[in-house]
């Protein structure tokens, strides 16, 4: 499927990966709530309307994602957002027009986070101008500054912005989770092979279910 006619594209829907099929860990870290941030990425209404909403894996992603915000809040996590600002200039959108084209506009149809997966006021929003959600934006220095040393990255696509974020974050010396069954990807080939990827080389993958119990268990403040 090409990424390139994004206007064109057909709707997304696949099976998701099974828990069987998820990679062996090279590592085993433990996720903390007291060292974790959440990071939902770009799970915007022109992103997610590629995909059948009823259907899997977007009915499995988004529920998975419901679970973890409700989890982080309950806990204190921080939760943050990645949205692309919409109406960018050429300027500011830069090599990404020669992709994906010109992006989406500030319209509410395509810039709100959807509407289950809505920030809350204390939560942290980022303009996501680059693949990675640390490119152009404070994320880093967020992280630092409210003692996280763990990110666990949930959202859309997988072996784009997921895959970028999740390897700067692993570069920067945060030890980085990628939720296996609350990502989603063009198809589900592409979604796996992210999975092993990151699996082998920046991040631990694990499911929703694994990470929040963590959370559970380390939470001593």
């Amino acid at each position: 499927m090409t990424n390139i006619h994004w206007d064109q594209a057909q709707t997304i829907s696949y099976d998701a990966p099974r828990p069987d099929e998820y990679p062996e860990p090279v590592v085993h870290w433990q996720a903390s709530a007291v060292t974790s941030a959440l990071l939902v990425h770009d799970m915007q209404r022109y992103f997610l309307h590629r995909f059948d909403v009823q259907g899997q894996p977007a009915a499995g992603l988004v529920d998975n994602i419901e679970r973890a915000i409700t989890t982080a809040r309950k806990l204190g996590i921080p939760v943050i957002y990645t949205a692309q600002p919409g109406s960018m200039t050429p300027e500011q959108r830069g090599l990404l027009k020669d992709f994906w084209g010109p992006g989406m506009t500030v319209a509410p149809e395509h810039r709100r986070v959807v509407d289950r997966l809505a920030p809350d006021s204390g939560d942290l929003v980022l303009d996501k101008w680059r693949y990675s959600a640390f490119a152009r934006s404070p994320l880093e220095e967020h992280l630092r500054v409210t003692g996280r040393s763990q990110l666990v990255i949930c959202g859309i696509y997988a072996h784009i912005g997921v895959l970028a974020t999740a390897l700067d974050s692993y570069t920067r010396d945060i030890e980085t989770f990628v939720l296996a069954d609350a990502v989603a990807d063009f198809d589900r080939i592409q979604h796996l092979n992210t999975l092993h990827y990151l699996a082998r080389t920046s991040a631990r993958v694990a499911p929703t279910a694994t990470v929040l119990d963590e959370w559970e268990r380390n939470n001593d403040r």
